[in-house]
């Protein structure tokens, strides 16, 4: 229920703290005085569109603040998965606009996003104002309100589920059958494409060890001079021993005098050291000279594999073999894509034939149970609607085949007529009283099985008066006796039923501003309410006793 409401700074109210107290709370006043300004500001808790047009003149910031009592599980649970801390039963609920435009909104002083503040509002309050009639000629809310009254709760939540299901299966479906086409549109470039680089026989590596063979082979002439003339001078060829013959015979020679010199001896075993070196270098330039390959054929064949990588690799915008053979595996691999796209298409057509008949086989489950709960259903309403003195009135439902949504396979449709014959759709043959007090009847009904913690009428009875005034009255207060219900009224009949009542004020202050307020009314200062509700600005002794005597039935 709404405990109390702390407004600031918006529109005409300046501040204004208030508390409500359970049952049925009245609400009236003078035609502009400020009462759609409370319910904007209840709107603005509810998640409306805020804008700094609704800020008091001279003011920062509008605030407005509500405080709820009595948190069932389900918003325990919506609050502790956005981690809002709990206070007990008490939410704390407040909405701050700045000038700017921007808003914040609040949970138990927690921020939280709007979605959240809309998430939360919407099972703590329901305002019903006058344009809200309208939605007796949406389909959606008289599906929702069938739905309701015939337990299908748990129904809707496993079609919705199905539903989800079933169009994420037929979206996978379809990109899949996609990317197939796709597939074998492309399939013949493709195929030549890694053909070409399948058959190039392409090696990690390969092409630094075709460069650096290349540059031997182009060169082969001048290393082999280089090596051979090296040869020569370590060997000496032609002209007596070579180096290393001469360091060998050097060695011997000091050998023979290092009984008379010992100082030799470290000499002798350097010069045998250089000469193991030298003979080493001799042979791997001897091995190097005999790989060197003077084949010009052999040049042709590198050269002409080197122009065929490069070529591959300007082709498909690559800079090492490496990437030529990662663009090869990716031909390789959209190749069998179309095999494996084709498996999973498979897949996906069997299991989107099941989840069908999951989805279908729930539709038919709500089906049943739409067409089962609509004669009683419609039987509840027209007995309503002829307590509210529309003797003759006949309510029907009517529950149609339509396509597939997450809420089914149907349609509702409301048939109305006040004569009793030949019931048609309710917004092409009711009237505006007719509205009012078909929506007074359905809202009674659904205040039985929804569990609204708060219900707000606004001007609901618009439209009626005399004794179908009064009983909507009833209707209204028997509502209040199971919740707590707020209703926004211009008729007496209505204003006395309550349990507690409330009249919007607007005076201009002493500085020449305009502003409104709310203060509760007891006693005589409710009697002259009343009386003023029946005998407009100038109170007459008859409105005074028809007062009392309204205020005393109820």
């Amino acid at each position: 229920m709404l405990h109390s409401l702390h407004i600031e700074n918006y529109i005409l109210i300046d501040s204004l703290d208030v508390t409500f107290p359970e049952g049925l709370v009245i609400i009236t006043g003078q035609t502009g005085a400020g009462k759609s300004i409370l319910l904007g500001a209840l709107s603005l808790l509810s998640g409306a569109k805020a804008d700094a047009s609704v800020i008091t003149e001279g003011a920062d910031s509008c605030v407005v603040e509500a405080e709820f009592a009595g948190a069932d599980e389900t918003l325990r649970a919506l609050l502790a998965e956005a981690d809002v801390e709990e206070d007990g039963d008490r939410l704390l609920i407040r909405r701050v606009v700045a000038r700017s435009g921007r808003s914040r909104s609040f949970i138990n002083d927690c921020p939280v996003p709007v979605g959240l503040l809309q998430d939360v509002a919407s099972r703590l309050v329901d305002i019903h104002s006058q344009h809200k009639s309208l939605l007796l000629t949406d389909p959606h809310f008289q599906l929702s309100v069938l739905d309701h009254f015939a337990g299908n709760g748990e129904r809707l939540a496993t079609c919705r589920a199905a539903w989800r299901t079933l169009q994420d299966l037929r979206a996978q479906l379809a990109a899949e059958r996609e990317q197939l086409a796709r597939l074998q549109a492309d399939r013949d470039y493709t195929e030549a494409q890694w053909k070409q680089l399948d058959e190039a026989k392409l090696v990690p590596g390969e092409l630094e060890s075709l460069e650096e063979e290349q540059r031997s082979l182009a060169n082969a002439e001048q290393i082999k001079e280089g090596l051979g003339g090296s040869l020569a001078l370590l060997r000496a060829e032609g002209e007596g021993p070579g180096m290393s013959a001469a360091l060998k015979d050097a060695a011997r020679r000091l050998s023979a005098i290092e009984k008379f010199l010992p100082a030799v001896a470290g000499l002798q075993e350097r010069l045998e050291s250089v000469r193991i070196e030298l003979d080493d270098i001799d042979a791997e330039l001897e091995a190097l000279d005999a790989r060197v390959d003077l084949s010009p054929a052999r040049l042709e064949a590198v050269e002409d594999r080197m122009s065929r990588l490069y070529t591959l690799l300007k082709k498909h915008q690559c800079a090492t073999v490496d990437e030529l053979i990662a663009v090869r595996e990716r031909y390789a691999e959209a190749l069998s894509g179309s095999e494996a796209s084709a498996d999973r298409i498979h897949a996906l057509e069997k299991e989107l034939k099941a989840a069908e008949g999951r989805y279908q086989a729930v539709c038919a489950e709500l089906t049943a149970a739409r067409c089962e709960a609509a004669p009683s259903f419609a039987a509840a309403i027209t007995e309503s609607l002829r307590f509210l003195e529309l003797d003759r009135a006949v309510f029907d439902v009517a529950v149609s085949a339509a396509p597939e949504s997450a809420t089914g396979c149907n349609r509702v449709a409301y048939l109305f007529s006040a004569t009793g014959r030949d019931p048609q759709d309710v917004s092409k043959c009711a009237s505006g009283g007719e509205l009012s007090r078909i929506m007074l009847s359905l809202k009674e009904m659904m205040a039985k099985f929804v569990g609204m913690p708060t219900l707000i009428f606004d001007e609901i009875d618009t439209g009626v008066s005399g004794s179908v005034a009064d009983k909507m009255g009833r209707m209204i207060c028997a509502m209040g006796r199971d919740m707590q219900v707020f209703s926004i009224t211009h008729l007496p009949q209505v204003a006395a039923k309550g349990d507690a009542h409330f009249v919007v004020e607007k005076a201009v202050q002493a500085d020449g501003r305009t502003l409104s307020s709310i203060r509760e009314v007891q006693g005589e200062a409710r009697t002259m309410e009343i009386a003023r509700l029946l005998s407009g600005a100038t109170i007459t002794p008859a409105a005074v006793e028809n007062a009392k005597a309204l205020l005393s039935e109820r």
